[in-house]
């Protein structure tokens, strides 16, 4: 609950207070901080749990699946991952297929994405194939992003996801005229680009949390001209830290100069 709501400190409090720690309260704490993006301690977390002789479950997995791709550890990804089937006997979902496969596809070993993909029962999840086309972007491997954007628009013809991303690798390859074609492609079939959304936690009058919805350029929130005000404020101060940490290396660099001049010149 304190994980979800933000407070990691709590949550890590709550556990360790826990006179018996069984499975739910170290699948508990592992998510907690995998979804604030400490994996390093997602990590530690699951060695401690493993020396404790318990027993890990699919959610379990889920979490040091996700830290081992966000760190790049493809290695000990691969090993967990043969494990929940050989050690744990856990039924994989498409859910750690995805994780697999995004894995591989941050590497940019998407050939082997791509193999892992075609070994999954059933049909692949939309997940699992906009995770390799995401990849197959990054690394400018327009064959197989073909490939893969062909099924997806299959599966989904009118969600706009795989139309963008291959609009912006051929526009990176310079394949200007592939550009034109999915983008008349998308007026024709009438998808419309989705509008993203992000989630935070807000309070009304009353002192009450809600979660609160927003997206570009929206100015539902009651208190949206201050936010806008704090927000320019914000980048104005990066932009005056970012100039200043520039201006201490250009005279580090100056006084560098100059030492080595000098010592040049004793020397001659």
């Amino acid at each position: 609950m304190y994980g979800k709501r933000g407070s990691i400190w709590e949550s890590q409090k709550v556990f360790s207070e826990t006179p018996q720690k069984t499975q739910f309260s170290w699948t508990a704490i592992i998510s907690a901080y995998a979804r604030h993006g400490d994996y390093e301690s997602v990590l530690k977390f699951f060695k401690e749990m493993e020396r404790e002789g318990v027993r890990p479950d699919s959610i379990t997995f889920l979490s040091v699946l996700t830290a081992c791709s966000r760190k790049g550890m493809v290695d000990m990804g691969r090993q967990l991952f043969e494990s929940m089937v050989k050690e744990y006997q856990i039924e994989l979902s498409s859910e750690h297929y995805s994780c697999m496969v995004d894995m591989l596809g941050r590497a940019g070993q998407l050939e082997e994405a791509e193999d892992l993909v075609g070994r999954i029962p059933g049909q692949p999840g939309l997940s699992v194939l906009q995770s390799l086309l995401g990849a197959c972007r990054i690394h400018g491997n327009v064959e197989m992003g073909e490939r893969i954007a062909d099924a997806l628009m299959e599966m989904e013809p009118m969600g706009s996801g795989s139309y963008v991303l291959m609009s912006n690798l051929y526009a990176e390859k310079g394949q200007w005229e592939k550009v034109a074609k999915i983008r008349k492609g998308m007026r024709e079939r009438g998808v419309k680009k989705e509008i993203g959304f992000s989630w935070v936690d807000s309070s009304d009058a009353g002192g009450s949390l809600y979660l609160h919805s927003f997206s570009s350029g929206d100015m539902s929130h009651p208190q949206s001209e201050e936010i806008c005000r704090m927000a320019e404020c914000l980048g104005l101060e990066m932009k005056f830290l970012r100039e200043r940490a520039r201006g201490r290396e250009r005279d580090h660099l100056q006084d560098n100069l100059v030492e080595e001049g000098y010592l040049g010149a004793l020397q001659y």
